[in-house]
């Protein structure tokens, strides 16, 4: 199966980068609860695992929380492989946001 794959660098530190992550990610769940069914979640140290469905499409993948990189990958059904340069887009510029520092 295809997939997707998005890397981020950051000066957060890994410790600081998860916890802003599942800050973020949990504050989050309110704005996509239309558009995103059976979200599921588990983190393993700096490793989140995570599978959802949206428009009639399952997308899972692990999003890993390095030193100084974050790893989003996972796989995309055929149907969605039109779409996986604006997915890819649009998980890097939300990445962006969350792991910006903030002075």
């Amino acid at each position: 199966m295809p997939g997707f794959h998005v890397e981020k660098p950051h000066d957060l530190g890994q410790e600081a980068a998860v916890e802003r992550v599942q800050y973020v990610l949990e504050k989050m769940k309110g704005r996509f609860e239309g558009q995103v069914k059976d979200m599921q979640q588990t983190w393993d140290g700096h490793v989140l695992t995570f599978a959802f469905r949206t428009m009639g499409v399952n997308i899972d993948g692990t999003m890993e929380v390095l030193e100084e990189l974050v790893v989003v990958k996972g796989k995309l059904p055929f149907a969605a492989m039109l779409f996986k340069g604006q997915i890819e887009k649009s998980i890097g510029e939300e990445l962006e946001k969350i792991i910006a520092k903030k002075s």
